[in-house]
């Protein structure tokens, strides 16, 4: 961190899958907190270094979890709230939607709000939870429609995906032919394919204000994505979305002095001039 210039720690633990775990995991984030006090009070006084972490919004990881103690130690806690469904579901369902389709519920057998509410109720501070969003889709071949049978992933007599079967970067379902459709009750947009075959999973840019609405109401600490390269540009852009929903931005000034890097350039504080050693 103090080699290049970060602004603090994220942790991304998948998953505490035991008690001891759970504990295991409340002291490492203690420890990097007490290391990154340490570091400001000799080199930054005044300065707050962050930690963060990525935590599930599953129920059989979360409920393994000590939220509490996490939400006390921590800056962020980045909820993955995506993947809700994929290559391992035997029906087509939705990936990151909001709420429960009661009416087609295997359609939906996870949902966000479930998972915020449980953290939120656990004792997590509400301005710690952040709302992550994918900038991604999930594909179903041979499914006719949400909660329907498929027979893999991917695209029929296509490509599989962007960078593993049946995901797709946002950016390239574009290119796709899909038939947008929306799921009120799940609040979960998902396109078809017009040559038929198929429908994929994935948040749109109204599905972004819809998110950002929600996370402002429960009075959520703000937005993250997995992950930026994937993501549209100009008014498709999900990030752009997300910033211009959002409104007031955290103004927070970022340190500029890491006098312990390694590197000069970093350790001088990017001045003009500075020696570089050698001949």
């Amino acid at each position: 961190m103090k080699d290049w210039a970060f602004d603090g720690i994220d942790i991304d633990w998948e998953y505490p899958a035991s008690d001891e775990d759970a504990a295991n995991m409340v002291l490492l984030l203690q420890a990097v907190r007490n290391e990154l006090d340490a570091y400001a009070s000799k080199h930054a006084p005044g300065y707050h270094f962050q930690i963060t972490i990525a935590a599930p919004a599953g129920s059989s990881h979360y409920n393994k979890l000590r939220l509490a103690d996490l939400g006390r130690i921590v800056d962020y806690i980045n909820l993955m709230a995506y993947d809700y469904a994929g290559s391992w579901s035997s029906v087509a369902g939705h990936s990151a939607n909001l709420y429960t389709n009661t009416d087609i519920p295997q359609s939906t057998p996870f949902n966000t709000d479930d998972a915020v509410k449980a953290y939120l109720d656990a004792g997590v501070p509400s301005h710690k939870l952040i709302l992550g969003m994918p900038a991604y889709g999930r594909s179903f071949i041979g499914a006719s429609g949400m909660g329907e049978p498929h027979s893999g992933v991917g695209l029929p007599n296509k490509a599989l995906g962007s960078w593993e079967a049946g995901v797709w970067d946002y950016k390239a379902l574009s290119k796709q032919g899909l038939e947008i459709m929306y799921d009120e009750k799940a609040q979960a947009y998902y396109g078809k394919y017009q040559s038929g075959g198929g429908i994929c999973s994935y948040d749109t840019p109204e599905t972004i204000q819809k998110k950002v609405s929600y996370l402002k109401q429960r009075g959520l600490g703000g937005a993250m994505f997995w992950e930026a390269s994937g993501d549209g540009r100009g008014q498709e852009s999900l990030v752009g979305t997300s910033f211009r929903s959002l409104g007031n931005l955290d103004q927070t000034e970022n340190l500029l002095v890491y006098p312990d890097s390694r590197y000069r350039n970093i350790a001088s504080g990017m001045e003009q001039g500075y020696d570089l050693g050698g001949s």
